[in-house]
């Protein structure tokens, strides 16, 4: 049979990847070098060219779309379809294990998957049985312990939590759980794979099926393994079994979700004669943007070490902003797109990346008065997000007690022990007098109707806000937003969900502070801080509407790194690099979590595949405080041949090896009179830093945060500003 159309268009290295007899293989598979491709077509290799049954190949990647692909493009090449084939994600794979032999894993035939919502609800049942509180216990925080624990092979009779109090105190839980699951023929999703893999380990007819059954496993994505993953895979292969792992540990970015980059390093350690791959000819990028990225992961240390080089053209300088502040920024995107979209380009081809959810608010305002499209990938835009409704419902009900959507909505986050039975009596009582629900909860409260827990709640909320009505009199709206967020309990309710999402809720609950601090400042003519708190609401009414791009729409396209993965753009935009932004301020201690952060730099350069734009901001308010953080060693470690930086409103080129951010804002000094970033002395405002300016001379208004005044804008004119 002639095979070699299935060698056709691979390079030497994917050539070597897909025919390699080896008994254990990594390709060490870099950014845009056809990881997939050779995936594919060793598979189709071994069928055709070494006979091998297609049933006794298995493939395993991490989603159900690249599966689904991986599948396609294998009955493609062999122009037949895999009738037993087992192409499938770990936890599709694993259930497949478990249908068939359910009876071995102590199962009944028709056990039912448990998803995330249905597992938290067991949890949290057994929880207030066993006499946990949800305010002190949250469950969430349980079932993210849970799932962790079997993601590391853990049962709770295993777990190692002596002397732990808050171990101890969930695994108690967690004893009880599995009884439940058990006892009612449920399987969740960590369930899957560690009860296949104890299956499998234990049982050793089931072993010996496994071992005669398959002579090949490939598995793709090998960076991103866990624990589980990892030895379930070793307990499936036989001592005869061929292990093809593809992956790239410069592209391990979800150590938070319990991913170990240390699986590719003990392939070769477990595997002593493993042959090793390196796919280094990049189809996506240029020279320019290659060379950035090759130079900036190279001060990883511990990593098996790849270089990638592509014969496309040398392509274009990376440029750098250095912005003012994030609308600065914003601007500078905006404007980048919109020349981007006049060229004739499309604006679906251009991406933004960022570090933190919460970044996306200032962009999205941008976009928005820019009449760009945009569409936020994988996630949802800033006023749709959930913790972001839950505060502006305070707002609204404040302003606006009739609205009884607000009410319910607020009065349920945090809960306060004000449950469904208590919201049907408020609802009939507002029914039954026509009147709101905030109305008819002070009659009930005044009555005596609600007592308990619910009444107690019901009663402390009510009180609240009263007390906001009263704050916002003498206090800014952004005071208000901050009061709401922290007093009400939000901040803390959203904390307790564990893991990267508590933390970014609460972020993005600091960011909204930013945001009405920014139309604070924005409102331009006198108006009392209700009148302003009131257009703010109607700003984000007339902004909530279905303003963001369907998926079929031409748009550019908003997204966090982590989300990039996988993806890629003719031209990226990168922003905020300073320190404790990206790098995160989380990883700045821990030099595993820093060396992750540098990976997830290198993944989002990669993404720009002709053109990369890097920004930077002197200051930023994020998460409702005004920092002034330095640029992102990141940037200082790309070699400086490669960047142009620029400012473009003052089309001036700005040496990229300066000492400090000083000898760039002389230059703009001559046209307002002082610099950016200089500190000044106000009569009635005291001191404080320079952030921003408008037009120039004695016309020119100039922004400046006071140290003890906060933000203003002043006119030069009038401003009598000393210089310190």
């Amino acid at each position: 049979m002639d095979v070699s159309h299935i060698l056709e268009h691979l390079n030497e290295q994917q050539r070597t990847a897909v025919t390699s007899e080896k008994q254990h293989l990594l390709v060490l598979a870099g950014a845009g070098s056809g990881k997939t491709r050779v995936l594919v077509h060793k598979i189709a290799w071994e069928v055709e060219a070494l006979r091998k049954n297609p049933a006794s190949i298995m493939a395993v990647t991490f989603t159900n779309k690249a599966a689904l692909e991986m599948r396609s493009r294998i009955e493609e090449l062999l122009e037949t379809p895999i009738m037993d084939g087992w192409v499938g994600t770990f936890h599709g794979l694993a259930h497949r294990i478990l249908k068939r032999f359910y009876k071995e894993a102590g199962l009944s035939a028709g056990f039912t998957i448990l998803d995330a919502d249905d597992q938290l609800r067991i949890i949290k049942r057994i929880s207030k049985e066993l006499g946990f509180e949800e305010s002190v216990w949250p469950s969430r925080q349980s079932q993210w312990q849970i799932n962790a624990w079997k993601d590391e092979g853990f049962r709770s009779n295993s777990v190692d939590d002596k002397g732990d109090y808050f171990k101890e105190s969930i695994n108690k839980i967690y004893k009880e759980y599995e009884k439940v699951c058990l006892r009612d023929n449920l399987v969740d999703f960590g369930e899957l794979l560690l009860r296949s893999y104890e299956l499998i380990r234990d049982d050793a007819s089931v072993k010996a099926f496994f071992h005669s059954r398959f002579k090949s496993i490939l598995v793709d994505e090998f960076q991103d393994t866990n624990t589980i993953q990892y030895n379930w895979l070793l307990e499936i292969a036989s001592a005869k079994t061929s292990i093809t792992a593809v992956g790239d540990d410069d592209q391990s970015i979800y150590g938070w979700r319990g991913a170990k980059v240390e699986n590719v390093d003990s392939f070769t350690k477990t595997f002593d004669k493993t042959e090793i791959v390196r796919l280094e000819q990049n189809y996506r990028s240029t020279n320019t943007i290659l060379a950035a990225a090759n130079t900036l992961i190279e001060n990883n240390t511990s990593r098996l070490g790849k270089n990638l080089w592509t014969d496309k053209v040398e392509g274009e300088q990376i440029t750098l902003y250095q912005a003012y502040n994030e609308q600065d920024e914003a601007r500078f995107v905006a404007d980048i797109l919109k020349d981007w979209m006049s060229k004739g380009e499309m604006y679906s081809d251009a991406a933004v990346l960022y570090r933190s959810n919460a970044q996306s608010r200032a962009l999205e305002e941008a976009l928005l008065r820019s009449s760009i499209p945009y569409r936020i990938y994988g996630g949802q835009r800033f006023y749709e997000r959930m913790e972001i409704k839950n505060a502006i419902a305070y707002l609204k009900i404040i302003f606006n007690n009739s609205d009884n959507p607000a009410f319910e909505r607020s009065i349920s986050n945090p809960t306060r022990g004000v449950g469904e039975k208590t919201l049907a009596k408020i609802r009939s009582t507002a029914s039954k007098y026509n009147i709101s629900y905030i109305k008819a909860s002070a009659k009930l409260i005044d009555d005596g109707s609600i007592s308990g827990r619910g009444g107690t709640g019901l009663k402390s909320y009510l009180e609240f806000i009263a007390r906001c009505k009263e704050f916002i009199q003498d206090n800014t709206l952004s005071d208000l937003m901050e009061e709401i967020i922290k007093t009400s309990g939000l901040t803390a309710y959203h904390m307790k969900e564990p893991g990267e999402k508590g933390k970014t809720r609460v972020e993005n609950l600091e960011e909204l502070v930013s945001a009405t601090t920014n139309f604070e400042e924005s409102i331009r003519e006198e108006k009392t801080n209700i009148e302003i708190a009131e257009q703010y609401l109607d700003m984000i009414s007339l902004d909530s509407g279905d303003r963001q791009a369907s998926e079929h729409d031409d748009a550019a396209q908003l997204m966090t790194l982590h989300s990039a993965k996988g993806l890629e753009f003719k031209l990226v935009l990168i922003i905020g690099l300073e320190e404790t932004l990206f790098p995160h301020g989380r990883s700045m201690e821990n030099p595993e979590q820093l060396q992750e952060e540098r990976r997830l730099c290198y993944v989002g350069i990669t993404r720009a595949m002709e053109k990369l734009y890097i920004t930077y901001t002197e200051s930023r308010r994020l998460h409702g405080s005004d920092t002034f953080n330095p640029p992102s060693r990141f940037i200082k470690e790309i070699p400086k041949e490669l960047i142009d930086e620029i400012r473009p409103r003052a089309q001036t080129h700005i040496p990229y090896n300066r000492k400090d951010f000083k000898e760039t804002r002389l230059e703009f000094e001559d046209e307002i009179g002082i610099s950016l970033g200089q500190r000044v002395k106000h009569k009635s405002f005291g001191e404080g830093v320079v952030l921003n300016y408008e037009g120039s001379g004695d016309a020119a208004r100039i922004q400046i945060n006071f140290d003890s005044a906060g933000t203003k804008w002043l006119v030069m004119a009038y401003a009598n500003l000393e210089k310190l």
